[in-house]
């Protein structure tokens, strides 16, 4: 029997659904606020990138290092610093990390100089890898696994999402209206709150026992992230083919091969690898690596679509991207129920179905005004589907494993969602940039944008068609969200 049938069919009508304490809402409130927080950041820029750039004296080809080095920091440090808040305890990290974004914030809001910015960003990724794995981790252990920790889940994804949009609309609006500065400054008065807040709401939660740091494979995993992060970004600017691009990518490859042999033979492996060979940790990372690769990559397209073919400006741009954002928040709040009433699994392939039909409509678009009522249906959409793709991939890596690995787990579900934020521009620009050659022009960018869009529907669906093949099998589901012994919707080693 499918996971989803039994999860149905098992179901008790008469066992009353758990409900949320009043603790379980502050807590909520409090890591949803963070966490949407970290998601803006990472957009937040992107819009005022050119003002940015003529305020500090940017040069055109260095002004995307303004994103990558946040991107860098927050992608290679999450995996280790999950790891920390298992070690120093969950909320120390939290609010300890808000500090420092609270801080970096005001640094770079106050930056004169290309190396000061920058070193804001660094540290505002570093503060980002802290927060999100110990806020995510925090969020699991305070709701038992089942209804309650699908909704939150839920929630935090449409969050996490709907803030990566919501930073591209605040980024135009508050660079149009005030100044750039002010998309650092705008972090300040939360992080404050949250740091005053959270000691007296949160719980601290931590493993038993506090096993050793392993260094090796912290330092190999890292080191690997980073390289693979830079090289990937090297591609959208130099090509797939030169020795920038190539360098980095196959050292990259060689530390995170090896992170894998020293994680087998470590006494207190960063990962151990157990989880690394469960297949709801592999699958579903996967289908959540694809998740954000694609929805991520399809805002810097429909920007390049919006700007260079149909001539909007920055802060219209911005606007269109709320529609998104409504579609994100749409998803999220289905998504929970989504996944108790069907399962994991076919909620994946749900929402990766529909958004990469949504994706491919787009291919469609022409370079009159009148397609931006295709554009905005489509994100809308496709945004529902994401959203339920992400919720599934959540709920998936993160079920069937007691409170002492949720730190793991979440640092690799994190870790999984910050590469994918940080390569889909990248990947997606090389697609661009082979397609248009040396072309420039409305029709160039358009042909571009719409090879790149095909990538990126195809993507999206073979992620859903793997989760729908490797996911779910053998096992079923239980009643109230539970995983029993052998579950593959949620837990299967495989």
């Amino acid at each position: 029997m499918s996971t989803s049938s039994t999860a149905s069919a098992t179901a008790d009508p008469a066992t009353p659904a758990p409900r949320t304490t009043g603790r379980q809402k502050l807590v909520l409130v409090l890591l949803l606020g963070a966490q949407f927080m970290v998601a803006v950041d990472f957009s937040i820029l992107n819009v005022a990138l050119p003002a940015v750039g003529e305020g500090l004296g940017f040069s055109l080809a260095h002004l995307q290092w303004i994103a990558t080095s946040f991107a860098l920091a927050a992608a290679g440090f999450t995996l280790l610093f999950g790891r920390v808040a298992d070690l120093v305890g969950r909320k120390r990290l939290f609010v300890g990390g808000m500090v420092v974004l609270g801080l970096s914030s005001v640094l770079g809001g106050i930056a004169t100089s290309p190396e000061v910015l920058l070193t804001a960003r660094v540290l505002q990724g570093l503060a980002t890898a802290a927060v999100t794995p110990a806020g995510l981790a925090l969020l699991t252990t305070a709701f038992a696994e089942g209804p309650l920790r699908e909704r939150a889940l839920g929630l935090n994804g449409a969050l996490m999402s709907a803030g990566f949009t919501a930073g591209a609309v605040l980024g135009g609006l508050l660079t149009d209206l005030l100044s750039w500065r002010w998309a650092f400054f705008v972090n300040v008065p939360v992080a404050v709150l949250v740091v005053a807040l959270a000691p007296s709401v949160i719980t601290e939660s931590r493993p038993a026992g506090r096993p050793k740091l392993d260094l090796p494979g912290a330092a190999a995993v890292t080191g690997g992230l980073l390289l693979l992060v830079h090289g990937l970004t090297r591609a959208g600017e130099t090509g797939w083919t030169t020795p920038a691009t190539l360098a980095p990518l196959l050292a990259g490859a060689v530390l995170l091969t090896g992170f894998w042999f020293i994680e087998k033979r470590a006494a207190a492996p960063l990962v151990p690898v157990h989880i690394l060979r469960r297949r709801s940790v592999v699958w579903g990372n996967t289908t959540g690596l694809i998740a954000f690769v694609t929805e991520t990559s399809l805002v810097f397209l429909l920007t390049l679509y919006l700007q260079e073919v149909l001539g909007r400006s920055p802060l219209a741009t911005g606007l269109a991207f709320g529609v998104l954002g409504a579609g994100t928040v749409t998803g999220g709040l289905l998504g929970g129920r989504a996944v108790g009433r069907f399962g994991n699994r076919r909620a994946i392939v749900l929402g990766g179905t529909v958004q990469a039909a949504a994706t491919l409509s787009l291919v469609a678009l022409g370079t009159s005004d009148g397609w931006i009522a295709l554009l905005l249906v489509a994100s809308f959409v496709g945004g529902v589907g994401n959203m339920l793709m992400i919720v599934g991939f959540m709920v998936t890596a993160t079920s069937g494993l007691p409170d002492t690995e949720q730190g793991l787990a979440t640092g690799l579900a994190t870790m999984t969602q910050q590469v994918g934020i940080a390569l889909g521009i990248p990947v997606m620009s090389a697609v661009v940039t082979a397609r248009t050659g040396t072309g420039t022009g409305p029709a160039a960018v358009l042909s571009g944008v719409s090879a790149a869009i095909l990538v990126n529907s195809a993507l999206v669906l073979a992620g859903a068609l793997l989760a729908g093949a490797f996911l779910g099998r053998p096992g079923s589901r239980t009643p109230a969200g539970r995983v029993g012994p052998g579950t593959g919707d949620a837990g299967a080693a495989g």
